[in-house]
């Protein structure tokens, strides 16, 4: 699989860490890594023992699947978010394989473009989030509602067993 070249040191690439290489792996591959064989390469680079990969494997997984720069085209396979458009990633979840974007092209990619995607898509998923309160609110207004006229109804009902007692006691003194 190691039919790229990295574009780090080797020494830089065993100090830094994990999440970063895998990036600079899939980077210099510019193809789609199954997580094993991502996994895989990156013991093989910073020289780590089978025992200490089983150790970290599940945190480096955790550490891409929250990382904005990886993404998960289907059965396990990860590339780069920014190889695919941002209108095909509904497709990443369908399992379809989207086109790869060649990544030598945009190697001056300002950040401050990935971050201001970032606060529109925040923007827009507050709004979704108000709409949502809002509707749990109104929700939760008409169960209170519920509750109270239950409340009555239990006092009601505590009431008839009240006058039901009575209505025994009576009973029973007049069988006396």
């Amino acid at each position: 699989m190691s039919q790229y070249t990295l574009k780090i040191s080797e020494e830089r690439a065993k100090e830094m860490p994990m999440v970063d290489l895998a990036f600079e792996i899939l980077k210099a591959a510019n193809t789609p890594f199954y997580y094993r064989d991502l996994m895989q390469e990156i013991a093989k680079i910073k020289g780590i023992s089978d025992e200490e990969v089983m150790e970290v494997i599940a945190q480096l997984y955790t550490e891409i699947n929250i990382d904005g720069r990886f993404a998960c085209v289907g059965n396990n396979l990860w590339g780069l978010k920014r190889w695919y458009p941002i209108d095909k990633q509904d497709d990443l979840a369908s399992g379809s394989r989207p086109r790869i974007i060649n990544d030598d092209d945009d190697e001056d990619i300002d950040d401050e473009l990935f971050e201001e995607e970032q606060d529109e898509d925040f923007l827009s998923d507050d709004e979704d989030f108000d709409s949502v309160d809002d509707d749990v609110f109104d929700e939760d207004e008409e169960l209170d509602e519920e509750l109270d006229d239950l409340d009555e109804d239990l006092g009601e009902e505590e009431d008839f067993d009240e006058e039901l007692d009575e209505i025994d006691e009576d009973f029973d003194s007049v069988d006396d």
